[in-house]
C-alpha cells in the first residue's frame, strides 16, 4: 500500500492561515479518518463575553471550503453591521467579529456553558459545518501566549491585533502550560498504532507551534514517538510569507533563515521541507542531523496546498522510522 492508503493516519501540529493551507492539502489528500489537526489554543482570549478560538476556527473555516480566499481568515461574503452598529455605541472593536462569524462564537458559548469541553463543542461545530478531519483543540484547559517586550509582556491578541505587532519582542511565555494538560484524544492521536508521521504546520513557530509544545506531554510523546517528525518551513529565502516570522526572528537575535528554523526544530523533528530557494542550505541543515526535503512550498493555489502534502507525506515515509 502507498503512504496515503486508508491504514495510515497522520497528525498535523497547526496555527492559523499558514497551517490550514497544508491542512486542506493533507484533507484532500486523505480519506475521512486518516487525518487529525493539533490546534493551538494560546490564542485564544474571552472579548465581548465570548470565547473566541481564532486558529480553531481559522481550520474549521478553512476545511469547510467557507473562509475568506483573500484574508484566510473569518468567513466568505461576511458582513460587518454587528461592528458598525458596536461602534456607534463606542464599543470596543478593535478586534473585528464578523455577522456570520459571530455565530460560530455564540454557539461556542452555549455549548460550552452546559458543561462541554472545547474538544467536544468544536467536534459539534466540525460536524455542523462538514468538516471530516478531526480537529482537536491542544488542551482544555486554558494557555495563554504572551509576548514579551521591553514595555512588559503583552497577552497574544493585544500584541498581534491591537498593536499589530508593532512592539519589538525579547521574549515568549504561555501562561498556564505548567499545569494544563494535553487531551485524551490529542495523546491517543500521537500514540495511535496507525499513526504514519506527524507534521509540523509551517506557522510561526514561537506563536502558533510552540504553545502546543509548551504542554510537557504532547512535546514528550513527540520526541518518543517511532514514526517519523517533518516540519514544514514557514520561512522562504529569508522571509515570512505570512504574519511576523521573520521580524521576531530578528528581535530575538536569530537569523530569519530556514537554517534557524532546523536548529529551532532539531530536537523534535527528523526531517524539515524547505523551498526551492532555499535549496543552497540543504547540507548546512543535514549537518545538524535532519534529512532535507525540497519543493515548492509557497501555497497560493489549491493545487498548491494539495502537491505540498502529497510530497509531505511521501517524504516522510522515505524517511522510515525516528532516528535514533
Amino acid at each position: 500500500m502507498s503512504p496515503g492508503d486508508s491504514y495510515n493516519t497522520y497528525t498535523v501540529l497547526s496555527g492559523g492561515v499558514g497551517g490550514a493551507k497544508l491542512a486542506l492539502g493533507l484533507d484532500e489528500t486523505l480519506t475521512r479518518g486518516q487525518l487529525s489537526v493539533i490546534a493551538n489554543t494560546g490564542d485564544d482570549f474571552e472579548h465581548l463575553g465570548l470565547k473566541i478560538c481564532p486558529d480553531i476556527d481559522t481550520l474549521i473555516y478553512t476545511l469547510a471550503g467557507i473562509a475568506d480566499p483573500e484574508t484566510g481568515w473569518g468567513l466568505n461574503n461576511e458582513s460587518w453591521q454587528f461592528m458598525e452598529s458596536l461602534e456607534k455605541l463606542g464599543g470596543e472593536t478593535w478586534f473585528r467579529l464578523g455577522d456570520r462569524d459571530l455565530a460560530t462564537h455564540l454557539r461556542r458559548k452555549e455549548l460550552l456553558e452546559t458543561g462541554r469541553t472545547l474538544t467536544e463543542v468544536t467536534a459539534e461545530l466540525c460536524r455542523a459545518m462538514g468538516v471530516e478531519a478531526s480537529i482537536l483543540p491542544m488542551s482544555d484547559d486554558p494557555v495563554s501566549t504572551r509576548i514579551h517586550t521591553k514595555e512588559g509582556a503583552l497577552p497574544f491578541q493585544e500584541y498581534f491585533v491591537r498593536l499589530q505587532t508593532e512592539p519589538v519582542a525579547t521574549g515568549f511565555d504561555y501562561a498556564g502550560s505548567e499545569t494544563a494538560r494535553a487531551t485524551a484524544d490529542v495523546l491517543a492521536t500521537l500514540k495511535h498504532d496507525s499513526l504514519a508521521a506527524i507534521f509540523i504546520a509551517p506557522s510561526n513557530p514561537w506563536l502558533s507551534i510552540d504553545p502546543i509544545l509548551s504542554l510537557g506531554d504532547i512535546k514528550s510523546t513527540i520526541i518518543d514517538t517511532r514514526v517519523p517528525v517533518v516540519a514544514v518551513s514557514p520561512i522562504v529565502a529569508g522571509k515570512a510569507l505570512k504574519g511576523p516570522t521573520a521580524k521576531l526572528m530578528e528581535e530575538t537575535g536569530l537569523d530569519p533563515s530556514v537554517t534557524s528554523i532546523a536548529g529551532h526544530y532539531s530536537e523534535l523533528v527528523d526531517g524539515l521541507i524547505i523551498d526551492e530557494q532555499d535549496a543552497s542550505l540543504q547540507d548546512e541543515i543535514e549537518d545538524m542531523g535532519l534529512r532535507v526535503g525540497i519543493t515548492r512550498t509557497v501555497m497560493n493555489s489549491h493545487q498548491d496546498k494539495v502537491s505540498l502534502a502529497e510530497f509531505a507525506i511521501e517524504f516522510a515515509a522515505l524517511l522510515g522510522g525516528k532516528k535514533a
